[in-house]
């Protein structure tokens, strides 16, 4: 059996390095930028502000622009006084400023949390996940969502999406170049650099993509253990997730109607079709695999 903590330690080392290899490859990427339109340090000087300016209005705006993608609304606090007595409780023990409480209209059981940082975070659960969880399964629940805010886990995530984002927009300019034109390096090794940028351009949103879930799973396996010691109560989130993993298998099933690709990492669980999709291509650790951890936790 693993403790808390020893699960903790683990899952944030591998979070961590992860992050470092997303790095890498963001750096290589930028750098090759510059080598491929012959702008040697120049390029590095352009491409600093920009992608900062990105980054910023992802920072400031990204929480804002989630929850409206999503369709949540603010929770009324008479309707859902039982949910703020809950996240007020999991916000003290978390030793955190009381986040925001949002409701989605779907009835697939689900949460996410989302927000710049700890004193500007939110929490936006779904009326299926209030309609089929008991109290201590729903204390279980908000104790993950509390933790990914606790452990700076949104912004964590918001600094992989950046990445992947420019990572993106980068191997987007490097197929137009070679196809249509504009590469303006010279010299002996002209025909290598092309054929790098070809192989960033078609390879590097792949690997920016694994690197992201990647990192998106084993957030999720930190924030099972940090809520289970929370709540020092494992086995409720143990049981939420039972639930859910039930609910997927019935005729009645269905995704979360709002959530997409870029939102999908955020949730509880996964939001959308596909929990039969390889496990490197998904969003969540496989939720047997959650639910064995957490039983196994003490």
């Amino acid at each position: 059996m693993a403790s808390f903590f020893d699960e903790i330690s683990r899952n944030r080392i591998k979070s961590f390095l992860l992050l470092v290899v997303f790095f890498l490859l963001f750096t290589g990427v930028i750098f090759v930028l510059t080598l491929f339109l012959g702008l040697g340090i120049y390029g590095l000087i352009i491409a600093a502000p920009i992608v900062a300016i990105y980054a910023l209005i992802a920072y400031f705006m990204g929480g804002r622009v989630v929850l409206a993608i999503s369709g949540a609304q603010k929770a009324d606090p008479k309707q859902y006084h039982y949910l703020y007595d809950i996240v007020e409780g999991m916000a003290l023990a978390s030793q955190i400023k009381m986040p925001d409480i949002y409701i989605i209209n779907d009835q697939n059981p689900n949460a996410f949390a989302t927000g710049r940082d700890k004193k500007h975070a939110s929490i936006a659960v779904t009326t299926g996940l209030l309609a089929i969880m008991d109290k201590r399964e729903l204390q279980g629940v908000i104790a993950h969502e509390m933790s990914h805010v606790a452990d700076n886990d949104i912004k964590f995530m918001l600094i992989a999406v950046v990445f992947a984002g420019v990572i993106g927009l980068v191997a987007a300019l490097f197929r137009g170049l070679f196809f249509f034109g504009g590469f303006r390096g010279g010299g002996r090794n002209a025909g290598l650099i092309e054929l790098i940028a070809l192989a960033i351009g078609l390879l590097a949103p792949l690997f920016a993509l694994l690197l992201r879930l990647a990192i998106s799973r084993r957030r999720e396996y930190m924030a099972d253990a940090n809520g289970g010691r929370i709540t020092r109560d494992p086995q409720s989130l143990a049981s939420a997730l039972v639930k859910i993993r039930d609910y997927t298998k019935t005729p009645q099933a269905r995704p979360v109607a709002r959530a997409n690709d870029m939102t999908a990492s955020l949730y509880f669980a996964n939001p959308l079709r596909g929990s039969s999709v390889v496990n490197l291509f998904s969003t969540h650790p496989p939720i047997d695999d959650r639910i064995k951890k957490l039983q196994q936790m003490y």
